[in-house]
């Protein structure tokens, strides 16, 4: 197994006036691992997010993907890298068919071709195979012609992660992915996840600690734009600090 990080983030820092939103963030993601990044609201997950997929730019530090330095890279620019990256808020294409919007996500590494309006969606226009083996990853088969918009909440979430996936990434970065779901959706998406890792590197952040405890293979927790700790769940679940500072006896299975 490597030991080199498919992504390492160094001393990353990202501050909005005199706010500190990140205050130095360290993080190495092995390949071929989920790697969950959990704390409070506030604490700078999805601020950190922001920075490691260049939805924003960094303040201060240095970002390296795959081996390449991505520091000052915008966003569009490591989606042709590999790096894909579902929202906290779906952002679907409602009006569309599921198929439609996972053949748009599968040219997305390839501009000029989805924009193009000229041509009917056939041959490598249609993307006919990746989106197949998407829907069948999605359990979405039967909902392909359906408007995005007609889903329930739960397959609308599983949608927008096979967006991210129909870009054939090396690396898809999951922002809350079961937010708003209920408990019947819940097993169909950990089973996604899951199943991701077999051949992409996952970068999640989540706060229902039943499933990052149970799919991750290292958890890192953030308090207030820095990094308190990290390592495999196991460890974290019996941190002290861990539970003092955010999950209480929700780590351990109670309510709260």
């Amino acid at each position: 197994m490597t030991t080199t990080p498919i992504l390492e983030a160094t001393g990353i820092v990202k501050q909005y006036g005199k706010f500190m939103a990140l205050g130095g963030v360290d993080l190495r993601v092995m390949p071929g691992t989920i790697h969950s990044v959990i704390g409070p609201n506030g604490a700078g997950k999805t601020t950190l997010f922001h920075m490691l997929t260049g939805t924003k730019e960094v303040s201060g530090g240095r970002i390296v993907f795959d081996g390449k330095d991505v520091t000052a890279e915008a966003d569009y620019q490591r989606v042709q890298r590999g790096i894909a990256r579902s929202f906290q808020v779906t952002s679907l294409f409602p009006s569309l068919a599921v198929r439609e919007n996972l053949r748009l996500a599968a040219l997305g590494t390839s501009p000029r071709k989805a924009m193009n309006g000229w041509r009917l969606p056939a041959g490598e226009l249609a993307c006919g195979e990746i989106v197949d083996q998407v829907l069948e990853r999605l359990e979405l088969m039967r909902v392909a012609d359906s408007a995005a918009g007609v889903l329930s909440h739960g397959q609308q979430r599983r949608l927008e992660v096979g967006m991210a996936l129909a870009a054939r990434p090396r690396a898809i970065f999951l922002d809350e992915p079961t937010s708003g779901m209920g408990v019947d959706d819940l097993g169909a998406m950990k089973r996604l996840i899951r199943g991701l890792a077999q051949d992409h590197t996952v970068v999640l952040i989540e706060h229902n600690m039943d499933i990052v405890m149970d799919i991750s293979d290292t958890v890192t927790v953030m308090q207030q734009g820095k990094v308190l700790m990290e390592g495999p769940p196991a460890i974290v679940r019996g941190d002290p600090r861990v539970r003092a500072a955010y999950l209480g006896n929700m780590i351990t299975g109670g309510k709260g």
